[in-house]
């Protein structure tokens, strides 16, 4: 049996423009917000909560400042039904999930750290075994080609994807390559919706360990 996991990042306030397949679980990579306050988040917040799927989890991005601002109350907003994951986990029947909102130093925006040591100790969090891990950022080398010629992506990121290797890695951050790849036996896929002006991206992951199959990808906005 699989479960159908409908992942989006990006849609900074353009939710209501997006239509949401049906699926078993939602995850939002990050970016729910514009400028990130917690008036933006309300408004994602309650979009996210409002949709049908039984499971969702959701990861801060950049724009969410919420989430470090006034973090109970940010959470609170989600409410209890929504899996917030800021280095942490949750598990969705036998599938282990792991969810975390940090990327190399963008701009003045939440959640950035230095690359080298400061990403690592972050990334060293993310469990041995695990199922899918969800990040709002992209690994270096995957989704990661962005406005400028340098590669956005993380290598720490990718050398614990490479050690870890989880059945599959969603991310966004980077609206202008999403897509769906796959490294040494791992499937990434930069969700993103480029502010929904690209559509969700929907993914079967087979609850027994098996294949990770690609139903929907939209192209590269």
């Amino acid at each position: 049996m699989a479960l159908r996991i409908v992942a989006v990042a990006d849609t900074h306030l353009f939710h209501d423009r997006l239509q949401v397949p049906e699926g078993d679980v939602f995850i939002h990579a990050g970016d729910m917000c514009r400028g990130g306050s917690i008036e933006d988040l309300a408004r994602s917040a309650a979009w996210i909560r409002a949709l049908p799927h039984a499971v969702k989890i959701v990861v801060a991005g950049n724009h969410d400042w919420a989430f470090v601002r006034e973090p109970e109350r940010a959470r609170d907003l989600l409410g209890a039904d929504v899996a917030y994951l800021e280095d942490s986990g949750t598990t969705v029947g036998s599938l282990s999930f792991w969810g975390s909102p940090w990327q190399p130093t963008y701009a003045a925006w939440a959640f950035n750290l230095e690359r080298g040591a400061a990403l690592a100790e972050k990334w060293s969090r993310i469990p041995d075994r695990l199922d899918v891990l969800v990040t709002h950022g992209p690994p270096r080398g995957f989704g990661d080609r962005g406005s400028v010629p340098e590669r956005a992506g993380c290598a720490d990121l990718l050398a614990r994807v490479r050690t870890v290797k989880p059945r599959l890695h969603l991310f966004g951050h980077i609206h202008q390559d999403g897509g769906y790849f796959e490294d040494g036996g791992i499937a990434l896929a930069n969700v993103t919706t480029s502010e929904c002006m690209r559509a969700p991206t929907v993914i079967d992951i087979a609850d027994d360990g098996s294949a990770v199959s690609a139903v929907a990808v939209p192209s590269a906005s």
